[in-house]
């Protein structure tokens, strides 16, 4: 969320001390990330240092506070978990937000500063650790299962459709539908593409795994000595381990997308027979899914103007020469030559 929303430093002070027992002296709001549901602030407190504050707004899941939790005991350090509250609980709420605490670590995206060759093995090993995982029972049965539903392609579908026969007075929207109307063709493919491969992944899918779902640079903390941190698990899945094997290499954020990258991850991840169709289709329908919400916050207004500007960058980059669009049709041409020949 980049416009800080209506809710008073005062309130959220008051509600760190009624729940955590913190005395906050300062809270400052970040404009940071693509979700429109989700403001996080810093917070500076006496004597007990600071803090990273989550609100989220909406639906909030049990899951994405307790997993962090407990892959956190497993002993997988590169996970940072939430702060318990004076009651032992892991959020608290004001208001319509769900709050979520951390600990301050001072650090810096993947899209602010690249990988170094031991970092990415790192993550790979991070993320072997995280696939590998056995879940309790009640906590598995919190995370959803992948259904190769079809919700996001019919969602662009119908934005798609809207373009073609509604104008739009707000700046952004009628740009974004201008460009849609451009680039129809290929947004049509997209959606096609995507819903081929996941007909096929449905009739024999991939054994499943816990996968984070949103493994991009932006979800990686990286500090100044060397540590890393995978953040933000607000939709964990029980997927097919391409899930969130399909981000490295895919381009997203204009990282990521080199061979050297790809081999320093593996190198740390260990050896993997990698499923080329579910690949595939994770990169199609991650671009799908992006184009949809991207649609809904400047088509339907659900976000203010800076978020808009925001996802109409956002949107429009990801037809550029040799982004996401690029390699996922890369990917594609890959599955096909092995589909015919049975060489990657």
């Amino acid at each position: 969320m980049l416009e800080k929303p209506e809710i008073p430093d005062s309130a959220i002070a008051a509600c760190m001390h009624t729940n955590y027992g913190l005395q906050v002296t300062g809270v400052d709001f970040l404009p940071l990330g693509a979700d429109a549901s989700t403001a996080v602030y810093r917070l500076t407190t006496r004597g007990a240092g600071d803090y990273f504050l989550k609100l989220r707004r909406g639906a909030f899941e049990k899951a994405s506070v307790l997993l962090p939790h407990f892959l956190h005991q497993q002993g997988i350090e590169q996970i940072v978990p939430p702060l318990p509250t004076k009651d032992r609980a892991l959020w608290a709420q004001l208001k319509e937000y769900t709050c979520i605490l951390y600990p301050f670590i001072e650090g810096r995206s993947g899209f602010e500063i690249k990988l170094t060759g031991a970092q990415w093995r790192l993550f790979g090993d991070s993320l072997r650790r995280v696939h590998s995982v056995v879940l309790p029972p009640e906590l598995r049965s919190l995370i959803a299962t992948e259904s190769f539903t079809s919700h996001w392609r019919e969602q662009l579908t119908h934005f798609q459709e809207m373009v073609v026969h509604q104008t739009f007075d707000n700046p952004a929207a009628s740009r974004l539908a201008a460009f849609m109307r451009e680039h129809r063709e290929e947004i049509g493919h997209l959606v096609k593409r995507a819903s081929q491969l996941a007909a096929s992944l449905r009739s024999q899918p991939p054994q499943p795994v816990l996968c984070h779902t949103d493994i991009h640079a932006g979800n990686l903390l990286l500090t100044p000595r060397g540590d890393l941190y995978i953040v933000d698990w607000d939709q964990p899945l029980l997927a097919p381990r391409e899930r969130d094997l399909m981000f490295i290499g895919a381009g997203i954020g204009d990282t990521w997308n080199t061979p050297r990258e790809e081999r320093l991850f593996y190198q740390g991840y260990g050896p993997a027979e990698v499923d080329l169709t579910a690949l595939t289709y994770y990169r199609f329908e991650r671009i799908v899914q992006d184009l949809a919400e991207f649609c809904k916050e400047i088509l339907l207004g659900t976000v203010g103007p800076a978020d808009q500007e925001q996802g109409l960058r956002f949107f429009t980059s990801q037809f550029a020469p040799g982004s996401v669009i690029d390699l996922a049709l890369q990917t594609d041409e890959r599955l096909k030559k092995f589909s015919s020949t049975g060489a990657a």
